[in-house]
């Protein structure tokens, strides 16, 4: 691109932002590329794919990788297929929360806003614990045990993580936009690498039997309940892992081109994540020749790299995830802290002056300061594991938050969307006349799931049940519930009156 065609996009995006009505504050430095990664790096199959993996092994086994991530991550394609028309429409960085206030009403926007900003908490705390858990481990097996892989060391390198992750978002936004492009590149060759030393390293591998058609149930719930109720517990693998791709809209205000780029970036990310992912996975179940030490590890990942690979190598795939894990958290810290910016310029957030500056750098400062500190405080369970568990219910709680919070979010503007009709006016990218079936199949699918993942992972987390503890709980719906009952009344007693959507700050209307 010329210096001159580069200048004629910038002013291309800035008009559209003040039709949008804004005006441009962030540094519109990224390229189309750049948007893509920051969606492929959020999603992370180095991350969900590792540290979820348990999540689908203990509640289906085999079947619920094989066959299930292709078939979620259809429907999840069909979701971003729906949201890459609306923010090509939309190229803001309020995303999904200005998509809704503009085609419904401010409550509309309020709801939105709300259950994307504690889903991107989320999921940028439960990203920053996988990370840390995994760095835990590699330390560990680097200094041949010295460093004990305690729940107490893994939450204080979660606490180093948070801060490397706002340090770096503060100093170096040009440096962001690089490492996402790094990113890319790491997730593709690491994933390679595993793939490859899971294939040729191991002395045996399991047979296609096993691995599409074996059922594992550790789950605690009857078998009578497998096809109902446990096997889609193990779906949150796929569900949880391809999240986060709706930072492309986040970033809008920040990359070239953004109408075609963003909307590109968004359902691109989701597409070759699913193929990446799924061969990633099919690596990992025939690599499992020792189910019984998989099983007595609940479903660890670890426990097939450590049964099937010499140490020096499993070591070694501990290691590139983790640096995965390291870059997918970064991402999402910069997504949560747009968003948080967006929806405070707004005035929906309190303290909202805070929350909205920005400093010399055009950088979110404090916006990203008070993300990363409620992602450091709804992780605290994690500090408690129930017994007989390695990995805190905790964990997979603020996992199921992520993806209530962030789906539900989806799930209104593509149904206000779907309400608009043909009075929808699109971007350059649009759906046309298959917006509809695409749309409703969108809005089932994640009804569907957000039902499924409030409910209890374990018999321990049952209420009335005989081995009842608390650290067994899935606290999501008391978080997302309680969440939607505070904000719902503050809606009711207050914000009505006072919130009224986006607050331009340009005099244009939405063209």
């Amino acid at each position: 691109m010329t210096l001159d065609e580069d200048s004629q996009t910038l002013d291309e995006d800035s008009r559209r932002l003040a039709e949008l009505g804004y005006k441009q504050e962030l540094s519109r430095t990224w390229s189309g590329f750049s948007n893509f990664a920051i969606s492929f790096s959020i999603i992370s199959i180095l991350a969900g794919c590792f540290t979820t993996f348990g999540q689908a092994w203990n509640n289906g086994g085999p079947i619920a990788i094989s066959w299930g991530w292709p078939l979620i991550s259809m429907f999840i394609l069909i979701i971003g297929f729906c949201m890459s028309e609306l923010v090509s429409a939309y190229p803001t960085a309020g995303g999904i929360y200005w998509w809704a206030a503009t085609m419904g009403k401010p409550i509309h926007g309020w709801f939105t806003g709300w259950l994307n900003l504690i889903g991107l908490v989320a999921v940028t705390a439960s990203v920053d614990y996988g990370c840390a858990t995994f760095l835990n481990i590699t330390i560990s097996r680097l200094t041949g045990g010295a460093w004990e892989a305690t729940l107490t060391n893994a939450f204080l390198l979660f606490v180093i993580v948070l801060v490397l992750h706002a340090l770096i978002n503060i100093y170096s936004h040009r440096l962001i936009s690089l490492l996402q492009n790094v990113s890319v590149w790491w997730h593709v060759a690491g994933a390679a690498i595993v793939v490859a030393i899971l294939v040729f390293a191991p002395s045996e591998h399991q047979t296609l039997r096993f691995v599409f058609t074996e059922t594992i149930n550790n789950s605690g719930f009857s078998d009578s309940s497998f096809w109902f109720y446990v096997l889609p517990l193990g779906f949150l693998l796929t569900q949880y892992t391809i999240t986060g791709f709706d930072a492309c809209a986040h970033v809008s205000e920040e990359t070239h081109g953004a109408s075609l780029s963003a909307a590109r970036g968004l359902w691109q990310s989701i597409f070759y994540s699913a193929i990446g992912g799924w061969i990633l996975l099919l690596a990992f179940l025939f690599a499992a020749t020792n189910v019984d030490e998989i099983n007595k590890q609940f479903g660890f990942v670890g426990a097939i790299f450590d049964t099937a690979l010499p140490a020096s190598l499993a070591t070694a795939i501990f290691a590139i995830s983790t640096i995965g894990q390291f870059f997918c958290g970064m991402s999402c810290v910069t997504s949560m802290s747009r968003m948080t910016y967006a929806f405070s310029r707004d005035g929906a957030v309190p303290g909202w002056r805070l929350w909205s500056k920005v400093d010399r750098n055009r950088t979110p400062v404090n916006a990203i300061i008070a993300g990363c500190v409620a992602a450091g405080l709804i992780t605290l369970p994690a500090l408690y594991a129930p017994a007989g568990l390695g990995t805190p219910i905790a964990f997979y709680a603020v996992v199921s938050i992520a993806v209530i919070g962030l789906y539900l979010a989806f799930l209104i503007p593509i149904y206000l969307r779907l309400r608009m009709g043909d009075a929808f006016r699109p971007g350059p990218w649009t759906l046309g006349s298959k917006y509809k079936v695409l749309g409703w199949i969108a809005v089932i699918e994640i009804a569907i799931i957000s039902i499924y993942f409030i409910m209890p992972l374990s018999p321990a987390g049952v209420p009335g049940n005989p081995d009842f503890t608390w650290t067994a709980v899935n606290y999501a719906p008391i978080a997302v519930g309680g969440v939607l009952l505070g904000i719902a009344l503050w809606w009711t007693l207050s914000a009505k009156k006072w919130f009224t959507g986006p607050r331009r700050n340009v005099d244009e209307t939405v063209g």
